[in-house]
């Protein structure tokens, strides 16, 4: 596949992301919660998740943005469902590295989310996309390290 075939099907799927986001809504049971936010552009995250015994047990987002900061949130919430805090935390540190332009481990399925490696050529637009994921890394860490 061409290059310009595979950066138009990548903004495909960043799009469909931000126009039909998964995940979208709070947990109303209690969890984690977790706002911050990119003063650089305004972009807000208000997230949520349930963690049970060490697993992410279901994680949802609500919040403004840009669409690489929405997408990111909408893909964050489905990667992490339904995994460990360990592999949570490992598979955000692979889009960190990802973002940063870094060789990423060939193991790791990043699905959906390879979608928003072109985010890495546009510095300025590398919060946008990593905020969502600084959400979750902290509210694990959180939960881990209750205060």
């Amino acid at each position: 596949m061409s290059s310009l075939n595979l950066d138009q099907l990548y903004r495909r799927v960043i799009m469909d992301h931000y126009k039909n986001p998964r995940n979208k809504g709070e947990l109303t049971d209690g969890g984690l919660t977790i706002d911050m936010n990119n003063p650089t552009c305004g972009d807000r995250i208000h997230l949520t998740l349930q963690v049970e015994d060490g697993i992410v047990q279901d994680a949802k987002f609500d919040g403004e943005g840009c669409s690489i900061s929405m997408a990111s949130a909408s893909m964050m919430t489905q990667a992490v469902k339904g995994k460990s805090v360990e592999d949570a935390v490992r598979l955000s540190k692979a889009f960190s590295d990802m973002m940063l332009g870094k060789e990423l481990d060939d193991s790791l399925d990043l699905g959906d989310i390879e979608a928003l490696s072109g985010v890495s050529q546009f510095p300025a637009r590398i919060k946008c996309a990593t905020l969502a994921w600084k959400a979750m890394e902290k509210g694990v860490d959180s939960d881990a390290n209750p205060k």
